[in-house]
């Protein structure tokens, strides 16, 4: 229907609207005779029109809204509502409308130029949202829709409160052009200067290509529900004629991929609901800024209470597995924890958990996957989680069981030496309360890296079962000894006999407690009580960095 079309069908049409009208007919909903004479109207009747427009914004094109809703998609506003709690949403610039001329922008303006900006609660807390409308102009972002996100961005920054980001659009407006490109940057330069100053969370409801997939790549976690999002740089259009390869737009950035290949998605769901209940929980163990401590819980799981079933979980046999979540389970208030990225780089486990009602950072190697091993991909996710908690006055606990780094020739030739020097990074230089707990075997520079006392651990602990060393005694002995094992009659024989030597000499438990490199060796039965009461002496901890502009982290 034509603007003149919607001018006369609203002339004949003088009385209340219907809100089923879509935001274009409000914008003319009052005859034009009466239009001129808008000065002479009652404050009742004033109040009436802006009621009227303000939930033709809100209710949107009623087709567009059956079409998303048959794809299995939820509108911008039913997203808020799921993340929010009930009632809590003020929304700003909803009347927002752009001011472009060209390939018939001019003729259609709705109200919220596409995407929905505001605050409300999330169990009680100040979260600021916005969020895509895929109805309007495929939730594409043009001037106006950029500068709502800025001024949410600002406004979440000043009020240090984290900030949602719902994502469901088709990218930048093209009829546009390079001003749509100009609002994309202003929100990646906004989301570099709430990095670590507010929390930043990305949830991906649907497609997300081009420059504005670094919006999300730039925020503290990204979730993704499957099918329905999509992330990617190009196309699989442009991917077929660059390439010549023919691939679907899930298998090419689907949540799956992003969560298990290329660790671009934190968390990955099936469903939208459960996504943003666990967007909820993530936000209820975050500060609201970096200048606060994390909400505490009241603690109903005794900080003292014994861990007897960890003897049973951990093998003494080093060369055995066993699920480190397990441990973790034992260890943290009712066996509660929140794991990041539990489908990428599976050898090390991240997670935020409550140790006697605390926010805690747990980063602990897993020997069900490739025996716990640092490479690349572990070494970047442990990096980025321990500088996250420091960022957010989250304190850490490392539990380790690592053989060392992953060796092999693709790990060296793909930088493991640079990329693995970003966990050792992180941890030297957080400032945060840090305890580590040796479980078993450390080796080599993968012991020192999971944040050994040599780098400031604040409390190095340790099992009796531990084993620290430069390598493990076999390996040490083959080198040590090798002469006299390749002269011996009994080759086999002389070498069993100076893996015990070694075993004895350097691979006690009480080697590195003694020339005190482990503050403690005790019981795993009092593994829990030991780490409650550790972050407990630490919480009033202060420790500055030198004055500098900013570090230079290996990248």
């Amino acid at each position: 229907m034509s603007t003149d079309q919607r001018t006369e069908q609203t002339s004949r049409q003088p009385g209340r609207q219907t809100p089923e009208q879509t935001p274009e007919q409000t914008a003319d909903r009052q005859p034009l005779h009466r239009r001129e004479h808008r000065g002479q109207w009652s404050a009742e009747e004033r109040i009436e029109e802006l009621g009227l427009i303000k939930q033709a914004a809100r209710h949107g094109d009623p087709t567009a809204t059956e079409r998303q809703h048959a794809k299995g998609k939820l509108t911008a506003h039913e997203h808020i509502e799921l993340l929010l709690d009930e009632g809590s949403f003020t929304e700003v610039e909803m009347l927002r409308r752009h001011r472009a001329t060209g390939f018939g922008l001019e003729k259609k303006r709705p109200y919220t130029d596409g995407v929905i900006t505001g605050w409300g609660t999330v169990h009680g807390r100040t979260v600021f949202v916005y969020a895509h409308d895929f109805r309007v102009f495929g939730g594409a972002l043009g001037e106006a829709h950029a500068l709502k996100i800025h001024k949410i961005m600002d406004m979440a920054i000043a009020a240090g409160a984290p900030l949602v980001s719902l994502n469901d659009g088709a990218g930048a407006r093209i009829q546009e052009g390079v001003c749509a490109l100009a609002g994309y940057g202003g929100i990646f330069q906004r989301n570099t200067k709430a990095s670590g100053v507010i929390p930043q969370i990305s949830v991906m409801l649907g497609p997300c290509a081009g420059g504005a997939a670094y919006s999300p790549a730039l925020t503290d976690f990204v979730f993704m529900v499957r099918d329905i999002a999509q992330m990617f740089i190009t196309g699989p259009d442009v991917v077929k004629a660059v390439t010549g390869e023919e691939i679907s737009q899930n298998a090419l950035g689907g949540a799956d991929v992003h969560a298990t290949s290329s660790g671009v998605a934190h968390f990955a769901y099936d469903d939208v609901r459960s996504c943003l209940e666990d967007v909820r929980h993530l936000l209820s163990l975050l500060p609201s800024n970096n200048r606060e401590l994390p909400p505490p819980a009241p603690a109903s799981d005794p900080a003292d209470r014994r861990t007897d079933r960890l003897l049973e979980i951990v093998p003494d046999d080093p060369g055995r597995v066993y699920d480190i979540r397990a441990v973790i389970e034992e260890i943290v208030d009712d066996g509660d924890y929140f794991e990041v990225h539990s489908g990428w780089a599976t050898n090390v486990v991240c997670a935020l958990s409550r140790l006697d009602g605390e926010v805690v950072g747990i980063v602990a190697n897993q020997p069900t996957s490739y025996a716990g091993v640092l490479d690349i991909d572990a070494s970047e996710k442990a990096a980025r989680f321990v500088q996250f908690c420091d960022a957010f006055n989250i304190p850490l606990v490392t539990l380790i069981d690592v053989p060392g780094f992953l060796p092999g020739v693709d790990q060296e030739h793909n930088g493991i030496i640079r990329r693995g020097a970003k966990l050792l990074y992180a941890y030297c230089n957080a400032t945060v309360p840090r305890v580590s707990l040796v479980l078993r075997k450390a080796y080599g520079g993968a012991y020192i890296v999971m944040d050994s006392r040599s780098i400031g651990s604040d409390l190095a602990l340790a099992w009796p079962s531990n084993e620290i060393a430069v390598m493990g005694a076999e390996g040490a002995a083959n080198v040590i000894f090798r002469r006299e094992i390749a002269a011996s009659d009994d080759p086999e024989g002389t070498r069993a006999q100076k893996i015990k030597e070694y075993q004895a000499e350097l691979m006690h438990p009480y080697y590195a407690a003694e020339r005190g490199l482990i503050d403690d060796v005790i019981d795993p039965r009092e593994t829990r009580r030991a780490l409650a009461g550790a972050l407990a002496m630490l919480r009033s901890k202060q420790a500055d960095l030198p004055c500098r502009k900013h570090g230079n982290p290996p990248q």
